[in-house]
């Protein structure tokens, strides 16, 4: 398969009724894990850069180029996406490298700032052959401050998504990012009407935080793409943590990053199922 654009994905999950898989990459040990949990699951999926990751590693082209590597060579479709930036010139570098889609956050602007920062971007990202995807109902947790009591309003969204041309849209239902506990309830009355009134499909994000059954019922009622990053990086570290306890000799880093990769793949896999149901 080639690399895919993130509509080229949304839009089959929409017509199925089934949710798409966003995983965050913090290393090519994640990227490699979730192409691997793809490619058995035999869904696509969405590997994601955030703008933190970006600061982490020093510059995007490295960990994006790596990625988009991988995501060439699976087996089944696999968007490479730039997640939650704030800074315009860090979409340009996205363009100029070839990645399927963006998020742009400027939720935390007031409505009438957002609506004209995310419009800029769209066009933009549209001009240069990617998609875009945009917030609307600011979702906590990034600065380590959760709110899940946001909510995004049905009407505003559609206007919201009317005024920028957004290929889709992360909504405000009752998540916060970077959460350890999978113990949010989801207001499914609103996912429902959200996907009445929006016309494009609805992110998911801050799912972390989110129980299996309720992740299914958020499908159910109309969400499709489903970001999920802390409860994986959960797995991940403690797979490592585990290693080296057992291990506390250990000093080669691809002994304990190894097990690591293959418990993150296993734990992709089966969200990526279950959200295939």
């Amino acid at each position: 398969m080639t690399l895919a654009r993130l509509t080229e994905v949304l839009a089959p999950a929409v017509a199925s009724g089934v949710g798409l898989g966003a995983f965050n990459v913090f290393s090519i040990e994640h990227a490699e894990a979730f192409a691997a949990a793809a490619e058995a699951a035999g869904t696509p999926v969405v590997l994601q850069i955030s703008q933190n990751a970006v600061r982490y590693h020093g510059a995007l082209a490295p960990i994006a180029q790596a990625t988009l590597t991988l995501a060439g060579s699976a087996a089944v479709p696999v968007v490479v996406h730039l997640d939650h930036a704030t800074d315009a010139s860090l979409v340009d570098e996205a363009i100029a490298l070839g990645l399927g889609s963006v998020m742009f956050d400027a939720s935390p602007m007031p409505y009438a700032e957002n609506v004209a920062a995310t419009a800029a971007v769209v066009r933009r990202c549209h001009e240069g052959g990617l998609d875009a995807e945009a917030e609307l109902g600011e979702i906590g947790g990034k600065d380590g401050v959760h709110a899940a009591g946001a909510r995004t309003r049905p009407e505003e969204a559609r206007a919201f998504v009317e005024a920028t041309g957004v290929d889709a849209l992360a909504v405000a239902v009752g998540t916060s990012h970077a959460m350890t506990e999978r113990r949010v309830a989801l207001d499914l009355e609103l996912i429902s009407a959200l996907h009445a009134a929006v016309p494009v499909p609805l992110v998911l994000h801050g799912s972390s935080g989110v129980p299996d059954e309720e992740l299914v019922r958020a499908v159910q009622a109309g969400m499709t793409k489903i970001n999920i990053a802390t409860h994986l990086n959960h797995v991940f570290t403690d797979s490592v943590r585990a290693t080296l306890a057992d291990n506390p000799s250990m000093v080669d880093s691809r002994k304990y990053l190894g097990p690591a990769r293959d418990a993150i793949a296993a734990e992709a896999e089966r969200l990526l199922r279950l959200m295939n149901q």
